[in-house]
């Protein structure tokens, strides 16, 4: 038993110490790296706010399309058109707003039924592609913003190889060059992974649009079918 805790209290203070020590590592590595390194931080943990505040929304906005319209297309085939619109209004959804929208013009005509989806999806895809373009803008800056400190480790570099003393030269090309290399890594972490979330981002707001457009023309097409329906039906009576 003794044995035991003893090898658990090992571990425990071996897994502090690797933690203390990737702590200071990070510091070094920030602060060799300049004033550069600070600035891409900031860049870097802006858009991973961007990116998190986005997938929040994204998770709120979405829905399983053809669940709603299989359950729209029951409730107006059943005239539960009523139904159909509290079903909707009770989702957050974009694509449950803009079916909404048309539902409450189901009885008028089919060119008033398209201009209030036309306007619903107007209002609904900036609300998917806001903000999309400061993620890009972030991972352009990290990249740029690495480069620059990757000049100026490279300028302080020559700089100490032609104005320093030979005591001194190696120490400071040493600093240029931890300059140089520190804020390139960090530019390109910063970027890759925010151009990746970017992406990814891009493909889920895609597939809403496009849920949200399929599923308009779908539900334009059953409400001017029923209403035509129902014409024929008066005039046969």
């Amino acid at each position: 038993m003794e044995g035991v805790v003893k090898e658990v209290v090992t571990q425990a203070v071996t897994q502090v110490v690797v933690q203390e020590n990737f702590l200071q590592w990070t510091a070094r590595f920030m602060n060799e790296g300049g004033i550069f390194m600070w600035i891409i931080a900031v860049v870097w943990c802006v858009g991973i706010a961007i990116a998190v505040e986005r997938l929040k929304n994204y998770f709120k906005y979405d829905v399983d399309g053809t669940s709603l319209m299989g359950n729209i297309k029951k409730s107006v085939i059943g005239n539960q058109v009523q139904e159909a619109i509290q079903a909707c209004s009770e989702s957050p959804a974009l694509l449950a707003f803009v079916m909404k929208n048309g539902l409450k013009r189901a009885n008028q005509s089919k060119e008033q039924i398209q201009d209030a989806l036309e306007a619903s999806i107007l209002e609904a895809v900036p609300k998917i592609e806001k903000r999309l373009s400061y993620l890009a803008l972030a991972a352009n800056l990290s990249t740029l913003l690495g480069l620059l400190g990757t000049i100026q480790g490279l300028i302080q570099s020559f700089a100490a190889v032609a104005q320093a003393e030979a005591s001194q030269k190696a120490q400071l090309l040493a600093e240029g060059i931890a300059v140089a290399m520190n804020t390139t890594a960090l530019g390109l972490i910063s970027a890759i992974s925010i151009m990746v979330v970017h992406a990814f981002l891009m493909a889920r707001g895609e597939k809403m649009i496009q849920e949200i457009e399929e599923n308009s023309v779908k539900l334009l097409d059953l409400l001017g079918t029923k209403k035509a329906g129902v014409t024929q039906d008066n005039k046969a009576a």
